[in-house]
C-alpha cells in the first residue's frame, strides 16, 4: 500500500507548534503559541481535550503519564496525563526554555533556555538538578543519549555540543550552524536526535543535509541528502526501531531515509509549503505526525509503502469469528450448546481454528463457563498463537508490531468507571495557575491578577466608573478567588503552613473610614468558593460549610452542605450553590443545586435538586441574569435558566456551540440579560477561555429555545411566544418582591405575546385545525378571545365561534370573581400566642397586581387590532420591542400557509 498524506487541520494559533505521541500511540499531543496542550485521539478528532499550561507553550514532552511543558513564564512545568492537572514546576530559567526532552526511561528531563543554560532535572525530585554552561547564545534543541551517558545540544552560537552527563563536561563540539542572536532569527531550530536503542549515531540537520556522527569516536560517518530538499532542514526524527530517519525543512518538505542503505524511501510536501517545526514517529506503526509554524497538524501514514502487519488477517479473523454466530444469541444460550461450523479458512488446517479470536466489536463466548473460576482453554491457545505470530512478524517488518498488545487479550468488563469529581471554581475566572488571569468578569466589572517577577498585584476595573474608580491592590497574601458587586470587593486565599485561609472584603460603598475587614478560617479549613449579594457575603469551605457574613463583616448564618462545593453565586437576596451530590460514572458529573433567599423572610427554593448537565460534560459557569434569574452553562455550551413559571425547572435557552466556527472554538460567558434577551460572552478561538491581553471583545448571542420544526412558520411563532413567556417570568417574581416595574413596558409585552397567539390562531383556522384554535384561545386574554370570535365568524367557522363565545363567558366570570393575586403566608405568631398584634407588618406585606387596571390597558390596546388581521394579510409591520434591542414584534397578520 502506498504512503498516504492526510489533509492538515487547525491545531493552534500561528507560531511554533510541537508534537509528540503518548507511550502507547493511542493519541497525539500538541502544544502551541496559544498556551494550550491538545490531546487528539486521531487526526479526525473534532473535539480534542485542551489543557491550558500558560500564555505560550514552546515545547512539550510526554512519558510515563507525565506531561512536561516549557512556557512563557520561564518555567518548565509538569502536568498529569491525560487529566492535565498541574503537578508543580520542575525548574526555572531567567528567560524562556526553548526545548524540553525526556531521557529513555522517563526519570529525567533536559531543558535548554534562551539564557544559554541547559538543565537536567530528576522528575521525581526537582531539587536534583545539573546545570550545563558553555553555549554563548540561546539553546535551540537537546537530545538524550539512549544509554543516558551523553546529552547533545544545538545553539544559536552555531555550535553542536555533546556533554557527558555525569561530570557535566563538554566531550566534543562542532561549529556547524549559522550564528544568530536569538531563536526567532535562527535559520533552523536544528532538532537533532540520537539513534534509538544503541545510540550509535547522532543525526544533526545542517543546511540541506543530515549529518550523522558516530558515538565515542565523534567522526562523521556519512551524510543523508536528496535533490527533493531545496531549503534548510529544520528537524529530524528517528523511527522507534532506529532503521528510518525523517527530516522536515523550512519550506514544508518531508523526506524519509532507510539509514542502513542510505536510500530515500519517502518524499512528501506540505500542502501549503509552511515550515515544518515538529516531527514525531508513532511508537508502533509506520506513521509520522508533523506540525508547522502556522499551528497546523498533519499525519503521514504507511511510510515506506508498508502497512500494519496482520491488519488484514485480524479483520478476516474477526469476520470469520462473528460469522459463526449469525443466528440469535438467545437460541444459542437457551438450548444445548451446539458445535459451531468451522470457518471457511479453517478447513485447510485444523490447528487454525485455535487462532480464531475476536479483535473488535462485542466479544462472544465460545463456551458457557460453569462458574467464575473456569477457564477457556481455546482462548488461551489463541492468545499464545497470536503472540507468537506477532514476534515472528516483528523480525520481518523492522520493529513495527502489528497490533497493540491489548488487542490480543480478552478484555473484562469492570463495571461503570467513576468520574473524577470536578474541582471548585469561581465563575467568570480563568485557571489559577496562569501568571496573568481573570479572577472574575461579571456585569459589574473585571478583576485581573498579575503574578510574575515584576509584580504580584490585583487590578479592579468597573464597567460603570460612577460606581467606583479603578483600583490597584497588592496581592501579598496570594489571593486566588475574587468576586465583585456594586458594594464591595471580596477576595480569598488558601491556607499555607504558616497562615490560615483568609476572607478579605473591601467595602468601598461604606460611609465610614474603615472599609476593609478580614476573617481567618479555622485550622484545616480552606475557602473553596465565594460570592457577594446585596448586603451580604458568603464563602463555602472544605469543611462542607457555608458561612454568611454581612458586607460590613458581621458573622451571620452557618449551614452544612451535603457534598463538596463546586461553585456558588449571589444576586440581591438570592444565593445559589452547586455541589457534588455523589459520584458520577462514565464521564458524567453528579451535581446538586440549592437556591435560597437570605432576605428578612429566609426560605429555600431548591432543596438540593439534581442539576441537569449534558452527557459527559461539567459545569463551566453559574450565576444570575441581570434581572435575578439563576442560570448556568455546561462545558458543551448549553445555557440553562430557571423557569419559575413551571415549578422552578431548568430550561435550555441557548447552545453556544451552534455559533462557533471551529470545533475547538468556545464562548466564555460573562453575563445574561433577560429583557434584552442577550447572552454576553467572549469568543475564544481554539481555547475555552480568553487571555488577559489584548483585552477581549464581548460578543452578544441570541437566545433560542430548542423547539421542534423551527424552520416552519408555526414552529417559529411557538418558539417566539414561549421564549417571551420564559424570559419575562422575572416580571412577576420581581413585582411580588416589591420592585417597581414599568407598567407600559409590561402591557406592551403582553400585547406582543397575544399578537403571536393571534397569528397562530389565524394559521390554524386557515389549515382547518379548529380544536387547535381552542387550545390557543385558552392562552389568550379575554379581549383577544373576543377578537378571535370575530375572526372565526368572518371566516365562516360558526361552530368554532360558538365555542369561543362560551369560553369568553367563562373567562369573564373568572376575571370578575378572581381573588387578589397574593401569597398567603401563615403567621407564626398565631401558634406562639405571645401577645403580638395580628396586624400586617411591613415585612409581611407583598405588592398586589391590579387586575382591573390590567383589564383597562388591554381594552385600550384592542383598537384596530381586528382590522389589521383582515386588511394586511401578508404585510408584517415591524415595531421595536422595548424589552429587547434589535428585536421587533410584528402586527397581527394572517400567516402564510405551512405544513403542520
Amino acid at each position: 500500500m502506498p504512503s498516504a498524506q492526510k489533509p492538515m487541520r487547525y491545531g493552534h494559533t500561528e507560531g511554533h507548534t510541537d508534537v509528540c505521541f503518548d507511550d502507547t500511540g493511542s493519541c497525539i499531543v500538541t502544544c502551541g503559541s496559544d498556551g494550550d496542550v491538545r490531546i487528539w485521539e486521531n487526526l479526525d478528532d473534532d473535539d480534542p481535550k485542551s489543557i491550558n499550561v500558560g500564555e505560550k507553550a514552546y515545547s512539550c514532552a510526554l512519558k510515563n503519564g507525565r506531561l512536561i511543558t516549557a512556557v512563557l513564564n520561564n518555567t518548565v512545568q509538569i502536568h498529569t496525563f491525560p487529566e492535565g492537572a498541574p503537578d508543580g514546576i520542575l525548574t526555572r530559567f531567567t528567560m524562556n526554555a526553548n526545548h524540553v526532552v525526556f531521557n529513555s526511561d522517563g526519570t529525567k528531563i533536559a531543558a535548554g533556555s534562551s539564557d544559554f543554560m541547559i538543565k537536567v532535572v530528576e522528575v521525581t525530585d526537582s531539587s536534583k538538578q545539573k546545570t550545563f554552561r558553555g553555549h554563548d547564545a540561546p539553546v535551540l534543541s537537546l537530545s538524550f543519549d539512549p544509554r543516558d551517558v551523553y546529552l547533545a545540544s544545538a545553539s544559536c552560537d552555531g555550535s553542536i555540543r555533546v556533554w557527558k552527563i555525569a561530570d557535566q563536561t563538554c566531550t566534543t563540539s562542532w561549529p556547524l550552524l549559522q550564528k544568530c542572536n536569538d531563536v526567532i532569527n535562527a535559520k533552523s531550530i536544528c532538532r537533532l536526535g540520537w539513534q534509538p536503542g544503541s545510540g550509535k549515531l547522532l543525526a544533526i540537520p545542517v543546511d540541506k543535509v543530515v549529518k550523522l556522527y558516530r558515538r565515542e569516536t565523534w567522526d562523521s560517518q556519512f551524510d543523508l541528502s536528496d535533490t527533493f530538499i531545496t531549503q534548510t532542514l529544520n528537524v529530524v526524527a528517528w523511527s522507534p526501531c532506529g532503521q528510518y530517519l525523517a527530516a522536515g525543512s523550512v519550506d514544508g518538505s518531508i523526506v524519509v531515509w532507510n539509514v542502513e542503505n542510505q536510500e530515500c524511501i519517502e518524499r512528501m510536501k506540505h500542502e501549503k509549503n509552511y515550515s515544518v517545526c515538529g516531527l514525531a514517529w508513532h511508537p508502533k506503526y509506520r506513521q509520522i505526525a508533523y506540525t508547522d509554524t502556522e499551528g497546523n497538524l498533519g499525519l503521514l501514514e504507511n511510510i515506506g509503502g508498508g502497512k500494519k502487519p496482520n491488519d488484514k488477517v485480524a479483520s478476516t479473523v474477526t469476520k470469520d469469528y462473528n460469522d459463526l454466530f449469525d443466528g440469535e444469541d438467545d437460541d444459542y444460550l437457551d438450548g444445548d450448546m451446539i458445535e459451531p461450523q468451522s470457518s471457511p479458512k479453517a478447513g485447510d488446517n485444523e490447528d487454525d481454528a485455535d487462532d480464531l479470536m475476536p479483535t473488535s466489536g462485542h466479544l462472544r463466548r465460545a463456551v458457557i463457563d460453569d462458574d467464575d473460576n473456569s477457564l477457556d482453554i481455546g482462548m488461551i491457545k489463541a492468545n499464545s498463537n497470536l503472540l507468537e505470530k506477532e514476534d515472528d512478524d516483528d523480525d520481518q517488518t523492522g520493529g513495527f508490531p502489528a497490533l497493540p498488545p491489548s488487542s490480543t487479550q480478552q478484555p473484562f468488563y469492570d463495571g461503570p468507571m467513576p468520574t473524577p469529581k470536578q474541582k471548585p471554581f469561581q465563575s467568570g475566572s480563568t485557571p489559577a495557575h496562569l501568571m496573568h488571569r481573570f479572577m472574575v468578569w461579571n456585569s459589574v466589572g473585571i478583576i485581573r491578577c498579575y503574578n510574575d517577577e515584576q509584580d504580584n498585584a490585583i487590578d479592579v476595573e468597573f464597567h460603570d466608573t460612577s460606581i467606583h474608580h479603578a483600583t490597584h491592590l497588592p496581592n501579598s497574601l496570594n489571593h486566588t478567588m475574587a468576586d465583585l458587586s456594586t458594594e464591595a470587593i471580596l477576595l480569598a486565599c488558601e491556607s499555607t503552613e504558616e497562615l490560615a485561609s483568609k476572607l478579605h472584603c473591601i467595602h468601598f460603598s461604606s460611609w465610614d473610614a474603615n472599609k476593609e475587614w478580614t476573617v481567618d478560617m479555622p485550622k484545616d479549613e480552606d475557602i473553596e468558593a465565594i460570592c457577594l449579594g446585596q448586603g451580604w457575603a458568603a464563602c463555602a469551605t472544605s469543611a462542607l460549610l457555608v458561612r454568611v457574613f454581612t458586607v460590613g463583616g458581621v458573622q451571620k448564618e452557618i449551614f452544612s452542605l451535603p457534598g463538596p462545593v463546586v461553585s456558588m453565586a449571589g444576586h440581591g437576596e438570592q444565593l445559589v450553590i452547586i455541589y457534588h451530590r455523589g459520584t458520577g460514572f462514565d464521564g458524567d458529573q453528579c451535581l446538586g443545586v440549592q437556591l435560597m433567599e437570605l432576605g428578612k423572610k429566609k426560605k429555600q427554593i431548591l432543596h438540593g435538586d439534581p442539576l441537569s448537565l449534558t452527557k459527559k460534560s461539567y459545569l463551566a459557569w453559574v450565576g444570575f441574569s441581570a434581572e435575578g434569574t439563576p442560570c448556568y452553562v455546561d462545558s458543551e455550551g448549553i445555557v440553562r435558566m430557571l423557569n419559575r413559571g413551571l415549578g422552578n425547572t431548568w430550561i435550555p435557552v441557548c447552545n453556544t456551540r451552534e455559533h462557533c466556527k471551529g470545533k475547538s472554538d468556545h464562548y466564555w460567558v460573562v453575563g445574561i440579560h433577560e429583557n434584552a434577551q442577550q447572552l454576553r460572552c467572549i469568543p475564544c478561538k481554539g481555547a475555552r477561555f480568553p487571555p488577559t491581553l489584548p483585552r477581549p471583545a464581548v460578543a452578544i448571542l441570541p437566545f433560542k429555545l430548542p423547539y421542534c420544526q423551527v424552520t416552519t412558520e408555526k414552529g417559529q411563532m411557538e418558539e417566539q411566544y414561549w421564549r417571551s413567556v420564559v424570559f419575562h417570568n422575572h416580571v412577576d417574581y420581581l413585582s411580588k418582591n416589591g420592585y417597581e416595574l414599568d407598567e407600559n413596558a409590561k402591557s406592551q409585552l403582553v400585547k406582543e405575546q397575544q399578537e403571536l397567539l393571534m397569528k397562530l390562531f389565524a394559521l390554524s383556522c386557515k389549515l382547518e385545525r379548529e380544536f387547535r384554535c381552542m387550545e390557543l384561545a385558552d392562552l389568550m386574554t379575554q379581549n383577544v378571545v373576543n377578537l378571535a370570535i370575530k375572526y372565526a365568524s368572518r371566516s365562516r367557522r360558526l361552530n368554532l365561534a360558538q365555542r369561543l363565545s362560551e369560553m369568553a363567558v367563562e373567562k369573564a366570570s373568572e376575571l370578575a370573581t378572581a381573588p387578589e393575586d397574593e401569597e398567603e403566608e401563615e403567621d407564626f405568631r398565631k401558634h406562639l400566642n405571645a401577645g403580638y398584634s395580628n396586624s400586617a407588618t411591613e415585612w409581611s406585606r407583598l405588592p398586589v397586581r391590579n387586575v382591573q387596571q390590567d383589564q383597562e390597558m388591554e381594552d385600550a390596546e384592542e383598537t384596530d387590532a381586528y382590522e389589521e388581521v383582515e386588511e394586511t394579510p401578508e404585510v408584517h409591520k415591524q415595531r421595536p420591542n422595548p424589552f429587547c434591542k434589535g428585536v421587533t414584534s410584528a402586527e397581527v397578520t394572517t400567516p402564510k400557509s405551512g405544513v403542520i
